[in-house]
């Protein structure tokens, strides 16, 4: 029930939702994210302001699956409001309270208990939060139980919400209270903050309210909306708080869900409460049915973390667990108790120094030995960084403090100090990702599982920087085969940074592309890409052929079809259709590429049994096309750098970007495909100028190859298929057309020589003329003769001369000779006509290259001075025809006229060849389309004018072609100056019309009166003609004339490059054409028919245009054309550091610091870099450095934060500038030691050292000393209970001494055996029967480590204080014994050696595991009283394997006896052990092998486990595992 100030704030469940449409809706699509391939193309799912149907969905599914919590019985509590209303002990007035509460029969007289008196019921509060007088941006928000689930709210978010799982967790906690940063910290702090969730894609969750850390936060997220731009989608911030604190909570009350409900953010009013930042996308508001009090959403914010770091993303075939970690800044006691929790459950925790209170107290102790953190330290540090409240901290509160933070920094490896400007730390989003590395790195694992994982972690975060730093270093080699799957996973999210990082760890594509993976690829295409839709049409045409109940999958088939398409028909297809027999080899179901949430990865794909060939015939080929077709720019690069065959690949990548660009709708992504193949085009240009400028014939071999990879064709092909004119103008490819075009003739031949030798052909036979090849010069007349009348120059200006022979013909005919019957000259026509056919049906079906009669059809009809020549000789046919009817003669005659003109055009095509003529066919052609729509554009005028003024003028014409006249030709021809006579009256002339239009050759007179004179309006007909002509000569032929001029210049800029690039095509047709010109030419038919139809001699490839390589020379051009395709690149990315490097000179020469003596002029890149200003100098200068903005953008500021390159050269320079001119304080430095190590410390079974922290402070930092106290037996949770211990820092283990504030809690468990086990109550009396320190009985009371002391009836535990008394979950007081067998055996190769690591031996050990635990556990556990095998062990093992163990056992080698620290223990109670080493040396042992079949007989998993110090074990258990290795001196 809602109270009755709050009816008006929600719907009513009939009206409709008003969603108002805004542009500034983008900035609320959650964690959207954009590749450089646009917005268009991103393929995740835009969530905006919700539609009718979600709101439904929201409206009935959060009711019944979110509760909210309320009292239901009022009690009046004895605290009034702040206005003095009267309270329920829950905080709410009586208002805010059902009716059943007022009177509630059922609770009447009793306590008011909120376990009780608070139930839960449907929420009614959720839906979109708008913030008033803030801005558009609408967020999320509903209100929850305590109590819910965290899989229903997450469930909500991912779902409901719409937010795509985080490939990280964040969770900043600190102050509450707004608190000061030092301004730089702060910058640092927001930047680094916003850039890792950017660009991981993190999920933030912090309080929610403005104030404190949350304010931080909310205010770095809406810095990073207002500056960046809407590719870079919004950070998804989720604010939990608790509901009875928040202010102004009862605006977002609304049963059927606000969308919006506006909230009102006022601070000043807010009192006690908090208000919710603004700042927030989502707000998770936790309700437990009270007001007034904080800290209620905090259990459910770690349940919920918990739970979403449980969960498994998969993206790209790799899935990850999602990380979490804590980002400290500032806080108070409830701060440090979430790092405590947070480092407990191994969560990495970043305490960011200089925030202030507990943040700083951590980060100046964190470097100290954990010994030197005593209680007099820490409260040192208590008085000076909690002034004002440092009176509130009691003695046992100091130590608590203490306790906690020893175990924090003990955790060295869950925890990074990020110091501003230390140890190359640029931002806290390095320290952020490095701290879940190093947990990562530190984490047990068996074998790589941590190192996968890690790089796993990076690929997600798309953190190359982050992974060549921490994860490709010498501490772990890497093997290409590991990187497949996370290559593929980089390959699929668009992460060109890692493909490049993994092809430089040495990944070879021809191992990682396989069969499969080409088809996993293409089965993952982003669903938006125009490939995709292209392949899902061809597959859905498939279905449709074969019948198929539903689409096939994706095979390479398909993909070539839709390559074929776009690369064009002259290409065959890349990927052959496998044969029925060959189906299941070539295209393999892959059912396991669904990974399931145990993370299975990517690596099966890779399995591949022996024998089986799984690879593409050009890896580099298929991943370069997969690049292209998506249209992505850097990683299409980073492949094309790697391919061998590289121009060919450039010039096809550029027909395939144009040949999609022309289907794509998109502009942006049109233009961006356009640009992208104008790249490649370029890149081809400069591989070959490269090529041409090292050997000029081997790099015209490289136009004319046949390459099998693409498809038999030819880089001279591709290029002009996708008329690439800036490549087919390149002068050695020119220089290769000429050469064609002469043949065997020298270039340096003048054409005049060339004429005059087919005029005088015996000069032929002199040195008048000169050929290419030197043994041609003293060859026979015949050879010469052969060689001088097939160059393709000379076959031109022969068919020029027999053509301007038949049109001259021709016209005599036409004009003089044309009789009924046909003269002899008219036969010749008929006769060399024949001979045009001829060829032209030789064109149509000679087919060199087995393109088939379908290809050479499409081919032949695509060019267009074919279509003209077809149309001349069917008008010819026509003209014909009629002229052997005597009826139709003259018809005949006409028809023949027209087709003269045709042929007079068709000499236009020879002009293709002059560089002056060939352009203007070009312009004219292009003038002809401008033509048309100018047409189009002047028949309106035309067809409205004359309509107009045959209706004024005439009246009811009826002779159609007068009408025709009328309308159409006197108005087309009023253009052109030819005005109507009658139109104005003044020259009107009854003698030029026919007044009743009776006379068919003059037109019908306009209308008239009795006088004769006309009656139509002149004023209106002189108007119109007045409009008429101004818009039609001076608008519309003016605009005609522009778009002339615009045709003539824009062909005029590249005249020279389409005339390089039409001569192609005449002089491939003269290549191929035959030698004799027509009607001679009918010969070298005959002579083609002969072998073509009557010998079946197939039809030979012109080798100066396509030539078939061996394999061998093939190979050799390829290496060759690499060699100087790395060249290129070199040379590229040496022009671009020259660029780089002129800029930077032309900025640093705005600003000289007076200091430098060096000439700015001859700086180069790091000169300037080293001279910059400090960044202290920089905040205190008192001027702007807007030249060092424009250089940091110059220099890309994203890789100078993470490298940190110009911020160590600054810190080196001041460390030089301290070492020279303070002496004495770098004296002290030195001297200063570290402080006394605790003389009372036991020595305990422990590892050496702890790990050490990789944050700053390196000067100050000792080495942990090997003598410690127990640390787990210290844990401040009891494992397997509630109860918490008496926090005992490391200094007051030692029960010598003194601490009088001691007084710890007793706790027994209770055990089903408890016959067998001690009493639960430390009663006098029962304790008086147990023996200490003897044999009680079949128990064993005994200490390895003496004689311990018993006080008040309980035994001490020898190594000091645990902080709990009793005897915990144990059996017994005192020691309980245990034995651990340690089976261990050599690692062995394969072919049976010892393998080794580091010159060391390596050992394997037989490890258990039990369903329940997440740990394996050696074979071992406590000894029941009596019993000589360990409980777990037999638990474990079947009673038939239980003699092994004893021979075992007996065989084996002692190497520890003693105390074991471990969290059971308690101060009255603990566990020793005796620890057994049984290792076979042989691996033929028979024990060995009967062990080997234990396997058989176990209950629980087991295995033999290589042993590193990153086996996961028990701590307790690998500190065993380590005196085994030190004993038999082996790689650990």
């Amino acid at each position: 029930m809602l109270p009755p100030e709050l009816n008006g704030v929600c719907t009513e469940e009939g009206d409709s939702y008003v969603v108002h449409p805004k542009i500034c809706d983008l900035e609320m699509v959650p964690n959207l994210r954009r590749s450089n391939s646009g917005f268009c193309k991103s393929k995740r799912k835009a969530h905006f302001a919700p539609g009718n149907n979600e709101k439904e969905n929201l409206s009935s599914w959060i009711p019944e699956n979110i509760r909210k919590k309320q009292c239901v019985y009022f009690v009046e509590s004895s605290q009034m409001s702040d206005s003095g209303r009267v309270m329920c002990e829950c905080g709410y007035p009586p208002e805010q309270h059902l009716e059943e509460a007022m009177k509630p029969s059922v609770f009447q007289g009793k306590e008011w208990d909120p376990s009780k008196h608070i139930q839960e019921m449907p929420t009614d509060a959720f839906g979109d939060i708008s913030f008033t007088g803030l801005g558009p941006k609408v967020g999320k928000y509903v209100r929850v139980s305590a109590d819910t689930p965290p899989r229903t709210i997450y469930q909500l978010m991912t779902q409901h919400w719409g937010l795509d799982a985080p490939n990280l967790l964040i969770s900043v906690t600190g102050g509450a209270k707004n608190f000061n940063m030092m301004p730089r910290l702060k910058n640092i702090f927001r930047r680094g903050l916003v850039k890792v969730a950017q660009t991981t894609g993190a999920w933030i969750i912090t309080g929610g309210s403005h104030a404190g850390v949350m304010k931080q936060v909310g205010e770095a997220v809406r810095d990073f909306s207002m500056s960046s731009s809407c590719k870079e989608g919004e950070i998804i911030t989720i604010g939990i708080a608790t509901w009875g604190t928040v202010y102004n909570r009862g605006s977002l009350i609304c049963p059927m869900g606000g969308f919006p409900a506006e909230y009102v953010l006022d601070e000043e009013s807010q009192g006690n409460l908090s208000c919710l930042d603004s700042n927030h996308s989502h707000f998770i508001l936790v309700d437990d049915g009270t007001h007034g009090r904080y800290g209620v959403e905090i259990p459910l914010r770690t349940r919920l973390e918990k739970f979403i770091s449980e969960q498994t993303k998969e993206k790209g075939g790799v899935a990850i667990k999602i990380p979490i970690v804590c980002v400290v800044l500032e806080g108070g006691p409830g701060t440090l108790d979430t790092i405590y929790n947070a480092i407990t459950n191994g969560t990495p925790c970043v305490i960011v120094e200089g925030s202030g209170r507990v943040a700083d107290v951590i980060a100046q102790v964190a470097n100290l030995p954990v010994p030197e953190i005593t209680i007099s330290l820490i409260q040192k540090k208590l008085s000076l960084l909690f002034r004002d409240t440092y009176e509130l901290f009691t003695q046992g509160k100091v130590v608590e403090w203490t306790k906690k933070i020893q175990d924090i920094v003990r955790s060295r490896q869950l925890l990074t100090i990020f110091r501003e400007g230390k140890d190359g730390q640029q931002d806290v989003d390095v320290a952020i990702l490095q701290a879940l590395l190093k947990a990562s790195r530190n984490r047990d694992h068996f074998g790589q599982e941590s190192w996968d994982h890690q790089l796993k972690l990076a690929v997600a975060w798309n953190r190359v920087d982050i992974a060549r730093s921490e994860i490709f270093t010498d501490d772990h080699e890497w093997k290409p085969t590991d990187l497949h799957p996370v290559m593929t996973a980089a390959l699929l999210a668009n992460k060109p940074e890692f493909v490049k990082l993994f092809l430089e760890q040495g990944v070879r594509l021809k191992e990682f592309v396989t069969w499969d993976t080409l088809i996993y690829l293409y089965e993952n295409l982003a669903p938006s890409s125009l490939f995709h839709g292209k392949l899902q049409k061809v597959l859905v045409e498939e279905k449709e052929r074969s019948a198929f109940s539903k689409v096939p999958r994706v095979q390479l088939h398909h993909v070539a079809q839709v390559l074929r398409e776009l690369l064009g028909d002259s290409t065959q297809l890349l990927y052959p259709k496998p044969k029925h027999a060959e189906r299941h080899r070539l295209s393999i179901a892959v059912p396991h590429i669904k990974l399931n949430v145990q993370g299975v990865s990517l690596r099966s794909l890779y399995k591949r049994s022996a024998g089986r060939v799984t690879f593409t015939m050009d890896p580099v080929r298929d991943l370069l096309i997969w690049a292209v077709v998506q249209s992505r720019k850097e990683l299409a690069e980073i492949i094309w750098a790697q391919s061998q065959d590289c121009t060919a690949a450039a010039l096809a990548c550029s027909k395939i970007l144009k040949e999609l660009a022309k289907e794509e709708d998109d502009t942006d992504s049109m233009e961006e495909m356009l640009l992208l193949a104008e790249d490649y085009e370029h890149r081809a240009i400069g591989v070959f100028t490269e090529c041409y400028r090292k050997d000029e014939e081997r790099s015209q071999k490289l136009l004319i190859r046949v390459s099998e990879a693409w498809g038999k064709t030819t880089c001279l092909q591709l290029a002009l298929e996708a008329k690439n004119m800036n490549f087919v103008s390149h002068g050695g490819i020119q220089a290769f057309l000429t050469k064609v075009w002469w043949g065997k003739l020298c270039v340096d031949n003048g054409l005049w020589r060339v004429i005059m030798c087919m005029a005088f052909f015996p000069l032929i036979y002199t040195s008048f003329i000169t050929f290419r090849e030197k043994r041609l010069q003293p060859m026979s007349c015949l050879t010469r003769t052969r060689a001088f009348f097939t160059a393709p120059v000379v076959i031109f200006h022969l068919n020029i001369l027999s053509y301007f022979s038949f049109l001259w013909l021709f016209a005599y005919v036409l004009m003089i000779d044309f009789q009924a019957t046909p003269s002899w000259r008219e036969y010749v026509i008929y006769f060399w006509l024949f001979s045009l056919v001829c060829e032209e049906t030789r064109q149509l079906f000679y087919d060199s290259d087995g393109f088939g009669l379908l290809k050479m059809a499409s081919l032949y009809v695509s060019d267009f001075w074919n279509k003209l020549d077809v149309c001349a000789i069917l008008i010819f046919i026509a003209g014909l025809t009629c002229r052997w009817i005597p009826s139709t003669l003259y018809p005949g005659r006409i028809i023949l006229s027209l087709a003269f003109i045709i042929f007079c055009l068709r000499l236009m095509h020879i002009f293709t060849v002059s560089k002056t003529l060939g352009p203007k066919i070009i312009i004219v052609k292009r003038m002809m389309k401008d033509v048309f729509f100018f047409l189009f554009l002047l028949a309106v005028w035309v067809v409205s004018f004359g309509v107009a003024k045959q209706a004024i003028l005439i009246h009811n014409e009826e002779r159609v072609d007068w009408i025709f006249r009328g309308v159409v030709y006197h108005s087309y021809l009023t253009i052109f100056g030819q005005i109507p006579s009658y139109i104005d009256g003044v020259n009107f002339n009854l003698d030029q019309c026919s007044a009743n239009g009776t006379d068919p050759y003059k037109p019908k007179c306009p209308e008239s009166n009795k006088d004769k004179r006309p009656v139509f309006p002149e004023w209106l007909t002189v108007i119109l003609l007045c409009l008429y002509l101004l818009f039609t000569n001076i608008l519309l032929l003016n605009l005609l004339i522009a778009m002339f001029n615009y045709t003539f210049q824009q062909v005029q800029e590249h005249t020279d490059q389409i005339w390089k690039f039409q001569r192609h095509d005449l002089i491939e047709e003269y290549h191929g054409r035959p030698a004799a010109p027509p009607p001679f030419i009918l010969f070298n038919h005959l002579q083609l028919f002969v072998k073509r139809v009557l010998l079946r001699k197939p039809a030979k490839r012109h080798k100066q245009l396509k030539e078939k390589l061996e394999k061998n020379e093939e190979a050799a051009l390829l290496s060759w054309e690499m060699y100087l395709k790395e060249s290129y690149l070199q040379h590229q990315q040496c022009q671009e550091k020259q660029n780089m490097e002129q800029k930077i000179r032309d900025i640093a020469h705005g600003y000289q610091p007076p200091s430098s003596q060096l000439p700015l002029g001859k700086a180069t890149a790091s000169d300037a870099c080293s001279r910059l200003p400090s960044p202290r100098t920089l905040s205190l200068a008192p001027w702007p450095f807007p030249r060092v903005d424009m250089l940091a953008e110059l220099l890309d500021l994203e890789r100078v934060k993470r490298t940190g390159l110009v911020e160590q050269r600054l810190h080196s320079l001041e460390k030089q500038v301290r070492w020279r001119v303070g002496p004495s304080w770098r004296q002290t430095h030195q001297e200063a030691g570290p402080g006394p190590l605790s003389a009372l410390c036991v020595c305990l079974l422990a590892p050496s050292k702890a790990p050490e922290l990789k944050d700053g402070g390196s000067e100050n930092k000792t080495k942990e000393t090997t003598a410690r106290c127990h640390v787990s037996a210290r844990t401040l949770l009891y494992p397997g209970s509630s109860t918490v211990r008496f926090p005992v820092p490391d200094e007051k283990v030692p029960w010598e001494v003194e601490f009088q504030i001691y007084d710890p809690p007793f706790y027994t468990a209770d055990r089903k055996e408890a016959a067998a086990c001690d009493p639960l109550r430390a009663s006098l009396e029962a304790l008086s029967k147990i023996n200490y320190n003897a044999l009680d009985g079949q128990i064993n009371r005994q200490s390895f480590h003496g004689t311990y002391a018993v006080q008040n009836g309980l035994p001490l535990n020898p190594m000091g204080r645990t902080g709990l008394r009793g005897r915990g979950c144990l059996r017994c007081f005192g020691p309980n014994h245990a034995l651990h067998p340690i089976v261990t055996r050599w690692r062995r190769n394969m072919d049976g050696s010892i393998y080794r690591k580091s010159l060391k031996k390596m050992l394997e050990a037989l490890v258990f595991k039990s369903p329940s635990s997440d740990h394996w556990a050696l074979p071992g556990g406590s000894l029941e009283p009596g019993e000589s095998l360990p409980l777990k062990l037999k638990k474990i093992v079947r009673r038939e394997v239980w003699p092994q163990f004893h021979n075992l056992l007996n065989q084996g080698v002692e190497v520890y006896k003693g105390y074991v620290d471990d969290p059971r223990n308690t101060d009255n109670a603990w566990i020793e052990t005796v620890a057994v080493s049984v290792h076979f040396e042989d691996k033929n042992d028979v024990q060995l092998k009967r062990l080997n079949s234990v396997n058989a007989f176990c209950l629980l998993a087991c295995q033999w486990q290589l042993v590193d110090k990153r086996i996961p074990l028990y701590t307790n258990h690998k500190e065993l595992l380590e005196k085994v290795t030190l004993l038999l001196g082996t790689y650990y």
